[in-house]
């Protein structure tokens, strides 16, 4: 007995494994709190995992946001690019509604013209120095187009035939300010009222109606056709309507001011108009209000814009 407690190794293992046994028999008894040792083990980790966790949570986020920030700028450039191709497409969109609008005018007028042949044209220049004089158009003498051919939009008359080559034409426009720039007019409404079409007003920019009898009647709002008088131009090609009228510096004549039905800015499709055998128009009567309307002024006037 005195050799076993004397032999202090073992007596040390035995205290280890019984403190041990009580040490697990302890923890794992149901119980809601920690003991000390416990309590300080556990705070000392945690200490320690909260010092590397933050540098680590931070070094993590930084390439995080890198990251994100790379694919931001990626999707913002394809973003940008859809932006681009839709900004393309709805040009082209807006394009071809203008052009298939236009083009089922055109029809109308095709129409409406069966009296005469039809011609469409493709405007194929316009010179920025001469932008209200000429425009070419992709029609020449092998498509039966010749000189003095009147030439309209499906809205109304533009201009006329000017020069002509084998397969393009060009057109000279109502807004020339050349004096042999003359077309031969009437109002269309109940009183017949004579006149002709010079160019254009420079301070307002509407075509100038000139030589109108003094004691004519117009009114503001009268449409302006051709008269067809010279046997040049068809009669009844829609020119403009009236805004404003005045007396010339003389009081002989009046001159109106007609705002054009075409557009004159954007000129893309065309129609050539070739005269047939008809005559004047039924309502342009020689007869009306007891006067002959002066034919062969109306047709030197006419023959001026050869």
């Amino acid at each position: 007995m005195q050799s076993f407690f004397s032999n202090k190794r073992l007596i040390i293992l035995l205290v280890c494994i019984i403190i041990l046994v009580a040490l697990i028999g302890y923890s794992m008894s149901e119980r809601r709190s920690l003991s000390w040792p416990e309590q300080f083990i556990s705070d000392s980790v945690g200490l320690v995992q909260s010092a590397f966790s933050r540098p680590a949570h931070f070094v993590a986020g930084f390439f995080e946001n890198v990251n994100d920030m790379r694919n931001i700028y990626e999707e913002n450039r394809i973003l940008k690019s859809h932006l681009d191709e839709y900004a393309v497409l709805q040009v082209e969109v807006n394009e071809l509604r203008r052009q298939n609008e236009e083009l089922k005018d055109t029809i109308g007028v095709k129409e409406s013209l069966n009296n005469y042949t039809v011609r469409s044209a493709l405007v194929i220049h316009r010179s920025p120095d001469r932008w209200n004089e000429f425009i070419g158009i992709n029609k020449g003498r092998q498509d039966g187009i010749e000189v003095n051919m009147a030439v309209m939009t499906s809205k109304g008359l533009i201009g006329k035939v000017r020069q002509v080559s084998e397969f393009t034409s060009t057109v000279q426009l109502l807004t020339d300010q050349d004096i042999s720039n003359r077309i031969s007019a009437f109002v269309d409404g109940n009183e017949t009222i004579y006149g002709f079409i010079e160019g254009v007003d420079e301070e307002t920019g509407y075509l100038q109606f000139t030589m109108i009898n003094i004691d004519a009647e117009i009114k503001e709002g009268q449409s302006v056709v051709t008269s067809g008088l010279g046997g040049i131009f068809p009669s009844q090609l829609l020119i403009g309507e009236i805004v404003s009228f005045e007396t010339d510096e003389f009081g002989l004549t009046q001159t109106a001011f007609v705002q054009p039905s075409a557009d004159f800015l954007r000129l893309d499709h065309v129609l050539v108009i070739e005269r047939g055998t008809t005559t004047l128009h039924p309502s342009i009567d020689p007869d009306m209000d007891g006067e002959e309307p002066d034919t062969e002024s109306d047709e030197e006037g006419e023959d001026s814009e050869s």
